[in-house]
């Protein structure tokens, strides 16, 4: 493929090409290589309506779909050369068209230019990302519910300010991680819905004046509709925004737990055993069994909020419709979505293979007095008290089980009796953790039954 055609593809206007430094800060070909599919459906789509319109005849349309179809296998086979000249994947694939069939090649841009294209082309892009984003939330998902159902009824603590705080078990844990990542799902979708348009045939800003027919090309490339105004359909990257607020929103939560598996995998927690297949080891230190997995995606956030933040700049002072500036906007795109699915997946597979140690669980469970709180609400229950006043006597019986080194429940009646005369026996029916959790009954509360309900309800949702 020859250099030479990028004149010609600019058209008459210029008598000489770019000279070097113009090239290299205006050619994309080196990134936007990446949506070759998507630009060859689009023109395959656009071809076809250019002859059900009767804008191009049958023969020539046959050509150009033929010949897309060789330059696609060449692409996939590897043995395409892009050339930097020709700026983007759209020219590439014109140029080499054109080397195919000839002449019938020129007439594939008829009633279309490339704001239109590209524009189509990233939208394409965008909802494929959508669509593995969604399969990878409910691999995730899954795997969270089994190991949920796993331990349902395993009690562990629950924290605040990272203290902790209350009991709770192993399952509500993981359930809490499926409702994040089950609205992160619910983003995903959404976003796909809302930007499932096709601004295919908007041209350059303005419509075209042949008789095209843009719902035909829509319903041929997946798009509910066509955009319904040409100036935001060429300019409009509210889609890739969506993408990676959606993107940042999902590897924030990812973050939260890949710091939570760092800390619980450690020495000092033991709460979870994290497999061999997703930690190394030290190169001198032989004991160390390191969570790189889980502290690489927690890194991977700021490359994905950093993309989010670049293409809000990009877009942010541009008048319509298009403008240079909005070549910017793929790179980031495409940085967000690899590390984002790489996240997805090793989050999957590392709560797939981790080992929740129950025994270390439990034995935390009961630390730091977790169950104040339900000596707290056993005061207001059994005996009327107030309960900023069982706060005040929990406070004293949790001070004086410090200054003991013994937890609540390893207080005699007697010493509990001297904080307040009316406290009974029945006290240390709510000092153990198991009834701890097992009293939190109400709705999207950490008893067992709760835990289970929830299970079934995110269990049925997915279907």
């Amino acid at each position: 493929m020859s250099d030479t055609s990028s004149n010609q593809m600019w058209g008459g206007r210029f008598a000489e090409g770019p000279d070097a430094i113009m090239e290299a800060i205006n050619a994309s070909i080196g990134f936007d290589r990446r949506m070759a599919a998507q630009d060859i459906a689009g023109s395959r789509a656009h071809a076809a309506m250019l002859a059900a319109t009767g804008i191009l005849t049958d023969n020539d349309v046959d050509a150009i779909r033929e010949g897309l179809l060789t330059v696609l296998s060449e692409i996939e086979a590897g043995t395409f050369q892009f050339s930097t000249a020709l700026e983007d994947i759209h020219m590439n694939v014109e140029a080499r068209l054109k080397e195919i069939i000839g002449e019938p090649a020129g007439r594939l841009h008829t009633g279309r230019s490339r704001n239109d294209q590209v524009a189509t082309d990233f939208r394409l892009w965008v909802r494929d990302q959508f669509d593995a984003a969604e399969t990878g939330l409910i691999a995730l998902i899954r795997a969270l519910l089994a190991q949920a159902e796993a331990g349902a009824d395993w009690v562990m603590p629950g924290f605040t300010h990272l203290q902790t705080a209350q009991p709770v078990t192993w399952g509500h844990h993981m359930m809490a991680y499926v409702e994040m990542f089950g609205r992160d799902l619910s983003r995903v979708r959404d976003a796909r819905a809302r930007m499932n348009e096709s601004p295919l045939g908007a041209a350059a800003l303005a419509g075209t004046s042949f008789p095209i027919d843009r719902h035909m090309t829509a319903q041929a490339l997946g798009f509910d509709r066509p955009a319904a105004n040409s100036l935001d359909a060429v300019s409009d990257r509210d889609f890739a925004l969506e993408f990676l607020s959606t993107a940042s929103i999902c590897a924030m939560h990812l973050s939260r737990f890949a710091e939570e598996l760092v800390i619980w995998s450690s020495a000092q927690f033991r709460f979870v055993t994290l497999s061999d297949r997703f930690s190394t080891g030290s190169s001198i230190m032989p004991q160390k069994k390191n969570p790189d997995a889980a502290e690489l995606i927690r890194a991977k956030v700021g490359r994905i909020f950093g993309a989010n933040t670049a293409l809000m700049m990009v877009m942010k002072g541009l008048p319509l419709t298009y403008s240079k500036d909005m070549q910017e906007d793929k790179e980031q795109a495409f940085d967000a979505a690899d590390n984002w699915m790489l996240a997805l997946a090793a989050m999957e597979g590392m709560v797939r293979d981790m080992t929740g140690n129950r025994d270390a669980l439990a034995g935390a469970a009961g630390s730091g007095f977790s169950t104040a709180t339900d000596l707290a609400d056993w005061l207001v229950r059994v005996l009327n008290l107030p309960f900023r006043d069982a706060h005040h006597v929990t406070g004293k019986l949790v001070a004086m089980a410090e200054t003991k080194g013994c937890d609540l429940s390893d207080l005699t009646l007697d010493y509990m009796k001297s904080v307040h005369a009316d406290i009974t026996a029945d006290v240390f029916s709510v000092l153990t953790v198991e009834n701890s959790v097992n009293s939190r009954m109400s709705y999207g509360g950490t008893a067992p039954q709760r835990v289970r309900e929830q299970i079934a309800r995110w269990t049925d949702l997915l279907g």
